[in-house]
């Protein structure tokens, strides 16, 4: 079966708990449980992990652009969390294995501080998903199998 990526970045394990007025009540959990419904409906398999270690999430995307080559995946959902706004690593590890990404933000950073509106990852994301809650995932996995199937 083909497989969906989704990667989750720092403090994505605190969903929930932290901000709820800016992320919402929903958990890790639930996004987990949302993004497997959503996978499944579409004929693929979910592959899901968060972490707070920026070179964990530079293994997985190495990982997962593997997978895409070997025909395996579709590519990854990313939410690179504030590593959106810092990390050029992250940048290059996406265009080094050429890993179609979508990247999701549960609020809308560019109603936030002026610091959350550059991102890193952008240049090298197929599209990006912002503002539309924990549902911006589902957005993201849909429109990332819409963009493999044109292909």
């Amino acid at each position: 079966m083909t497989s969906v990526y989704v990667f989750n970045g720092p403090n994505l394990n605190l969903l929930g708990v932290r901000r709820p007025e800016v992320y919402g009540t929903a958990t890790l959990s639930d996004v987990e449980t949302l993004c497997r419904e959503e996978a499944e409906a579409l004929g693929l398999e979910l592959v899901f992990g968060q972490s707070n270690h920026e070179g964990q999430l530079i293994d997985w995307i190495q990982e997962a652009g593997a997978e895409v080559k070997a025909g395996r995946a579709i590519g990854a959902v990313l939410n690179p969390g504030a590593y959106t706004h810092t990390s050029v690593a992250l940048h290059d590890a996406i265009e080094g294995v050429e890993l179609p990404v979508i990247e999701v933000h549960i609020s809308n950073v560019h109603r936030r501080e002026p610091f959350r509106h550059h991102s890193y990852v952008s240049p090298v994301a197929s599209g990006i998903v912002m503002g539309f809650g924990v549902y911006g995932y589902v957005l993201a996995i849909r429109g990332l199998h819409g963009e493999a199937r044109q292909v």
